[in-house]
């Protein structure tokens, strides 16, 4: 990579502009807001203030002959993703990039009932969210057919660290499942993603899906427990999935109705990561 574009340039984004920096690699951000525009001047990262929801402002974006990491979430309602179709139309006559890396979601996948899922299991989103984030990924692969821009799609699971951790939610005692009803979710860590995005763009095979994650999943409910010990916080009192269904929000039932076990050896073994956090206890360790 010699220059670098993040469409969605937030904390992943400042993290992957990180790694790219030790690299002397070139990057420009896209942001949002004002607000956004200053955070990333303040860290160094040249900005470019575009509303994905305004068309007109996207004729002029630097990506081409670039890499590109599209980390910008779908709209919040709906089932497709306007945004990215909008961007890559607006990139498709004269601003081609040199790759494209899609940040995705496992939700694709849907509810698998606890089992272990690699990237060949059939996608079946039970969920809008889910079905937002499927249509990005089938827009990618038809712009890449039609441009000849090989595009990498990432799914990640839960990302966690710093300023990402439901310390507050603990620290109001709101009640989590009991553990034996709890689904199995699956976590990488807010350093180990952006390095897995900068190795993508590197090695990625085009046209391939890789499922992101440490390896250890675990249960919902015993993640909030191991922040809260780590963190030395009081355990959250546990209720049942009857119970949850009355005083819990529709977005966090949502994720409770999925349960699935990533297998990230694809991840590993084609990529060639080399995970720091291995896990969520060494992903939790004070720095």
């Amino acid at each position: 990579m010699k220059s670098v574009f993040i469409v969605g340039c937030g904390d992943i984004g400042k993290r992957i502009a990180g790694l790219c920096g030790e690299k002397n690699v070139t990057v420009r951000g896209l942001v949002r807001s004002v607000e956004s525009t200053k955070h990333l001047q303040q860290v160094g990262i040249e900005s470019v203030r575009v509303d994905l929801a305004q068309t007109d402002g996207l004729a002029s974006l630097p990506t081409t002959a670039v890499t590109v990491f599209y980390l910008a979430p779908p709209p919040g309602e709906g089932e497709s993703d306007p945004l990215i179709r909008c961007f890559l139309a607006a990139i498709s006559t004269h601003a081609l990039p040199e790759k494209l890396v899609l940040l995705s979601t496992t939700a694709v996948y849907g509810d698998c009932q606890g089992e272990w899922i690699n990237e060949t299991r059939p996608v079946n989103p039970q969920t809008a969210r889910g079905r937002r984030r499927l249509d990005a990924e089938q827009a990618v692969q038809e712009w890449s057919r039609s441009t000849g821009v090989p595009v990498v799609v990432l799914r990640v699971g839960g990302i966690y660290g710093s300023g990402r951790l439901p310390i507050e939610r603990i620290e109001k005692g709101l009640p989590i499942l009991h553990e034996a009803e709890s689904p199995y979710t699956n976590r990488i860590h807010q350093d180990d993603l952006a390095q897995v995005c900068i190795v993508a763009a590197e090695r990625g095979k085009p046209g391939e899906v890789y499922n992101v994650s440490d390896g250890q999943p675990g249960t919902m409910s015993r993640y909030f427990k191991d922040i809260a010990q780590a963190y030395h916080l009081p355990m959250p009192p546990e209720i049942s999935l009857e119970e949850a269904q009355q005083v819990m929000s529709a977005g966090m039932l949502s994720y409770l109705k999925e349960s699935r076990r990533l297998d990230n050896c694809k991840m590993v073994e084609e990529l060639g990561v080399v995970l720091r956090h291995v896990n969520l206890e060494m992903g939790l360790v004070k720095k």
